[in-house]
């Protein structure tokens, strides 16, 4: 992930990529090679596994993809498989445990905020209780806490390349067919023209709004819009709102004793939104 949100000048100046000067190229293949063989060997341990006759079929996502393989390889052959494992793992290892970790530092920088929140999981749900999925619609304030850290640190600021197919004018600007094309959503959700107060963690401004992150509202897009919007969506909702959930309605939190609440909001940028400094915090 620290490799591709690096800046390639291969990128910029094409006459260099095949040169690959700064050596990300190569050392991408060479994470790409080791996800590869990982994936390899999982796969051929499973098919081992498999031929076992007091096998018990698990049903996860390898055991469907496997006898999809077995019925039509066609549709999905092994190659397929580590692709898709590729994307997934890549695409949700680390966008949502940052949103985790923001939400989490937002609150702790907000302490009247994390009561609030932490307030409503006690009349909903009680004290110490797991949130379960049938919970999050009675948690409004709760959602609202997610919604504002997707505005204020989005996981991927500037989303997925997109490519022009035509030429197209957008306010006065030519976009040539075959451009790349990023949209800035961190700058999207901190324009003060949209949202008021932008840089300040304010749950709820959702309260009562009927805005969303489904791709219908393009003030607040954390995971695109259109045919393109990121296919994790749903996964990534649920778990967000379970662990953030669990992890405030079961403990009080406070920070080290060395650390500042407003030195702690710092943004290493790159593909995904991390924290400079990750968070560190105290649970009682």
């Amino acid at each position: 992930m620290e490799e591709a949100g690096k800046p390639n000048l291969g990128d910029y100046f094409p006459v260099l990529g095949k040169l690959d000067p700064q050596g990300i190229q190569r050392r991408m293949i060479n994470h790409l090679l080791k996800m590869e063989q990982l994936f390899d060997q999982i796969i051929a341990q499973r098919l081992e596994s498999r031929k076992a006759h007091d096998y018990v079929k698990r049903d996860d996502m390898l055991d469907s993809l496997l006898s999809i393989s077995e019925v039509n390889c066609e549709e999905m052959d092994k190659n397929k498989m580590e692709h898709l494992f590729l994307v997934i793992f890549a695409a949700g290892t680390d966008t949502t445990s940052a949103t985790l970790e923001w939400a989490m530092a937002e609150l702790l920088r907000n302490p009247k905020k994390l009561l609030k929140s932490q307030e409503e999981l006690d009349q909903v749900i009680g004290k110490g209780k797991p949130v379960e999925e049938s919970d999050i619609a009675g948690l409004p304030y709760l959602q609202a806490i997610i919604k504002e850290t997707f505005r204020l640190h989005p996981p991927a600021p500037l989303l997925l390349t997109r490519k022009a197919e035509e030429d197209i004018e957008i306010c006065r600007y030519i976009v040539s067919k075959g451009a790349q094309v990023f949209v800035n959503a961190w700058a999207i959700g901190r324009d003060p023209s949209i949202w008021d107060s932008p840089n300040s963690f304010e749950p709820e401004r959702f309260l009562g709004s009927e805005i969303d992150v489904l791709g219908r509202n393009l003030e607040l897009i954390p995971f695109g819009g259109g045919r393109r919007i990121c296919p994790g969506l749903p996964l990534a909702m649920q778990m967000l709102h379970l662990m953030l959930g669990l992890l405030i309605n079961s403990f009080d939190w406070k920070l080290e004793d060395e650390v500042e609440p407003e030195t702690m909001n710092m943004e290493k940028f790159g593909l995904t939104l991390q924290m400079a400094q990750p968070l560190r915090a105290v649970p009682n």
